[in-house]
């Protein structure tokens, strides 16, 4: 039985007006040049585990900070994505941190850490931190630091692997300050 075009957009609808996502949308964003970068806002908030974490720690490294949700489609595409980079990344200073913004918090976002085996640090945020970092209202969104902790770039919504893997490539390969390596 093949159910006509307009039957299909309904259904369609429905089904995202009852799981709360937003209708998918990429916004391709550029790396931008160094002078160009702001520095990202810094957060503490507490992990899986009850570990502080704290992004200004991160310095030095590469980050992709991924915001989330349980319920969210395009998310739950990302997520694999991203735990292959933090394998594959890692010893070049690289890592993923993700916000979870589940209105439940830890009572849904635990169980989907442990059951899909989730292998870098998920955090759940506020409304304080979404307003910091420009209140994201849309899922995902993601925000590629450099080493010095400026936003290079910004990801509203689903974005290919590829895009994802050429971003933190050209961070990577990007020299690092030398003021990075100041003692504290």
């Amino acid at each position: 039985m093949r159910l006509p075009a307009s039957v299909l957009v309904v259904l369609i609808a429905a089904a995202c007006g009852a799981t709360g996502c937003q209708p998918p949308r990429t916004v391709r964003a550029a790396v931008k040049p160094e002078s160009e970068r702001k520095p990202a806002p810094d957060f503490t908030l507490k992990d899986s585990s009850g570990a502080t974490v704290k992004l200004s720690d991160y310095r030095g490294k590469v980050v992709l900070l991924n915001f989330w949700a349980t319920w969210c489609g395009p998310c739950k595409i990302e997520i694999p994505w991203f735990m292959e980079f933090e394998k594959a990344y890692k010893d070049r200073k690289f890592a993923v941190l993700g916000v979870s913004l589940d209105d439940d918090g830890w009572e849904s976002v635990r169980p989907y850490i442990e059951s899909h085996k989730i292998n870098y640090r998920v955090m759940v945020g506020t409304e304080e931190l979404s307003q910091l970092y420009g209140s994201v209202d849309s899922l995902p969104t993601t925000f590629m630091l450099d080493r010095e902790g400026r936003v290079a770039a910004i990801h509203i919504g689903l974005v290919s692997k590829s895009k994802y893997e050429e971003d933190i490539r050209h961070l990577l390969d990007n020299p690092v300050s030398a003021a990075l390596f100041r003692p504290n």
